[in-house]
Parts: structure tokens; sequence; C-alpha cells
């Protein structure tokens, strides 16, 4: 078993597609302000079944991204003052830029776990 994980890992390179990442989604609040509806956004995610975490430590949205670029995370939700006044989420993914942009909650997370339920690698 440990060398099929070391296998599969230097497979990937470390950069496992969304469904076998061991944190699928982060959460990017943009200030302080933003952290409580980040939070309500975490629970829904978990609620789903999908691995997530919220980054709320008081950086600057790039060195955010970028930390959450070099763990190679899958998705980025990045919540500022319009997804919050607007109760959306704005997408940053990894590897599909054609997911990217602001989408309602229920609907962002159904895509991905439909990536999730489908093991797509790309």
């Amino acid at each position: 078993l440990e060398r099929f994980c070391g296998l599969l890992m230097e497979h990937f390179a470390g950069d496992f597609p969304t469904w076998l990442s061991p944190e699928q989604i982060r959460v990017l609040p943009l200030s302080d302000d933003h952290i409580p509806y980040a939070r309500a956004v975490l629970s829904q995610i978990r609620q789903s079944g999908i691995r997530a975490s919220l980054d709320e430590s008081s950086e600057k949205l790039g060195a955010k991204i970028r930390r959450s670029e070099l763990e190679k995370i899958p998705h980025m939700f990045i919540i500022g003052n319009r997804e919050q006044a607007e109760q959306t989420v704005t997408l940053r993914s990894r590897k599909n830029k054609s997911l990217e942009g602001s989408y309602d909650l229920a609907r962002v997370i159904g895509l991905i776990g439909e990536e999730i339920r489908e093991r797509r690698l790309s």
C-alpha cells in the first residue's frame, strides 16, 4: 500500500485531481469583515461532503491565493463585498479555468460535487 501511495504521489507530482485531493476547496475571505459569511459558506460546503478549509489569516488576498496554489488546492472560493451582498462566491480553479467566475453557492457546490462523483482527472 505504501508503494502504491508513493507511486500515485509521484505520478501526480502532488497535484491530485479534485476527488483525490486531501483538501478540495479553500475559502478565501478578502478581509476580516467577510469571515462570518465565509464561515457560513464553509459550513455549507462541508455539509455536502466536500473537504474544505477557511484561510482566516490577515494577509492580502494575493498571498492567500499564492499559498493555496503552492499547496495545490484544486479550487478556491473568493469572498468579498459583492459576493457577501449577493450571497455568491467567486470560483478560482487550478486546472479548469473554464469554471472560473461568480456562482450561486448551491450551484458551484453541485458542479464540484459532480466532478468529485465522476472522478474526473482534468
